[in-house]
Order: C-alpha cells, then sequence, then structure tokens
C-alpha cells in the first residue's frame, strides 16, 4: 500500500504564486494540499482552484491568537474554531489542526502561559477538547491536536509529547479527534518514532514529514524515513501523510525525494 501524499503548500511550490500551487501538486503526483491559515485567503478562489486542478484539500490550521491551556481564552478559542470549521466545510476540506498555545509569525509562540500552572493548562487544555471534539462532530469536520518541538522552532509551547496528546485525545473519545503525529517535531522532542507510533496508532489522525535537522525532505538528515513509512504501514495507518518541510535546493529536487517512498 502507497501512503497517501499531501503537500504543504506553504512551505513547498514558494516560487510559485499561492494559487498556483495547487495545479503544480497536483502535476507532481500529489493528491492532496493543506496550508496554514485560512483568514488571509480568498476561501471562494480556493475553492475553484483545488477543484479545477482535481486536488483535494487536506486542512489548514484551526485556531488563531488563543490558547487551549488558558482557562480565560475558552470561549474566544472556541468561537474563534467554529468559524475555522465553516471556512473547512466552504471549501471542502477534511480537518483543521489544534494547538495547545497560540502562535504567531513564524510559529513563535505567543505567550507561554508561565502565570499558570501545569495542573491548570492540563485541566484547561482537556476542558476545551471535550468542546472540540463536540463541535468536530456535529461538523463532520476532524480536529487533530498538534505538539511541537520546543528545540528549534516553537520554544515555550507547552504541548511537547505524542503521548501527552494522544492520551487527551483518547480521554475524549472521539473518533473526531486525534492527533497529528509530526515527525520532524518528535524526533527533536523525545525520537522513538516508530514505538511511538505503535502506542499511539490509534490516535494518530495526520502525519507530518520533515527530516532532522534542517526540516527538509527526506533523506537530508538523521531519520530513516524508509523504515519509519514502513512500520507506518505495519501499524495500519491509512491517514494522509502531510509534506510540511522546506526544499533543500528546490522545490524540484524536494518532490523527488518525496516521490521515492
Amino acid at each position: 500500500m502507497k501512503l497517501k501524499k499531501c503537500a504543504c503548500i506553504e512551505t513547498l511550490y514558494t516560487e510559485l504564486p499561492f494559487l498556483a500551487r495547487f495545479e503544480a501538486a497536483k502535476k507532481d503526483g500529489f493528491e492532496f494540499v493543506e496550508f496554514w491559515s485560512w483568514i488571509d485567503k480568498d476561501l471562494a478562489t480556493v475553492k475553484e482552484r483545488a477543484s479545477a486542478a482535481g486536488i483535494k484539500i487536506s486542512g489548514f490550521n484551526g485556531d488563531a491568537d488563543y490558547s487551549l491551556i488558558d482557562p480565560s481564552h475558552k470561549k474566544k478559542y472556541l468561537d474563534f474554531l467554529k468559524r475555522s470549521v465553516g471556512a473547512a466545510q466552504k471549501i471542502g476540506a477534511l480537518s483543521v489542526t489544534i494547538h495547545s498555545n497560540a502562535l504567531g509569525e513564524g510559529g513563535k509562540v505567543i505567550d507561554t502561559c508561565a502565570h499558570l500552572s501545569d495542573t491548570v493548562k492540563k485541566c484547561a487544555m482537556f476542558d476545551a477538547l471535550r468542546e472540540c471534539a463536540e463541535i468536530a462532530e456535529q461538523s463532520g469536520i476532524s480536529m487533530n491536536l498538534e505538539a511541537l518541538n520546543v528545540i528549534a522552532d516553537h520554544v515555550g509551547n507547552f504541548l511537547v509529547h505524542a503521548s501527552d496528546a494522544a492520551e487527551m485525545t483518547r480521554l475524549t473519545g472521539s473518533p473526531k479527534l486525534k492527533i497529528l503525529y509530526d515527525i520532524y517535531h518528535m524526533q527533536l522532542n523525545e525520537g522513538n518514532l516508530c514505538g511511538n507510533i505503535s502506542a499511539f496508532i490509534d490516535q494518530i489522525g495526520h502525519i507530518h514529514v520533515a527530516d532532522v535537522p534542517g526540516r527538509h525532505e527526506p533523506g537530508t538528515g538523521e531519520i530513516n524515513y524508509a523504515h519509519v513509512f514502513n512500520h507506518l504501514e505495519k501499524a495500519g495507518y491509512i491517514g494522509l501523510i502531510g509534506y510540511e518541510l522546506f526544499p533543500k535546493t528546490t522545490t524540484a529536487d524536494a518532490v523527488k525525494a518525496i516521490m521515492n517512498y
């Protein structure tokens, strides 16, 4: 079985205007695309270009300036999430990605919520996640909770480990709320990639791929992606593989490497 490939068109095809990236990804063999923010895009045109290219939209980030871990943010967080779900429905996207902390330019953590204890943060996140699950089930739009690396890209992010994310989504008991297992982030934070994939395969709703170090295409760093992908298939993963990576040289060279897997 070949794992289905999804191009993140915020990091791939950046030599092209954004709206030209749908057709380029389709021509290169991707079945899906994803991107980051929806609020800065003309959704009607996005839907039109994706449809014209014959490519599907996996999803985008569903949160903005609010944090799951801050109980004072709960209402605003959920209100914005509902808007994101509406945007996903409008363009036919399958899912939205959610995070523990609000992220700013370049993925910088806006607020670490240092004034809150870890207990408050965890309880606030789980309380909000139960309502996220309800929104997901009612709307039909899946949600994927993503842990991020705090080594290179998202210093101060609260949700660091795959186990913490998966245990929370598992406790909600919702088939529409899973985790986004980002192999790049998890290699930096904790390693044990295949062990954690096996442990939490029932909770993995989406995969992100990039090599370490550099966040480039597979084969440029230390991760044995042939082994990891083989393990994913054996574990029974049937979701998408999202290539959220920055080409080491050009998009064309990165795509050649991607299509070798």
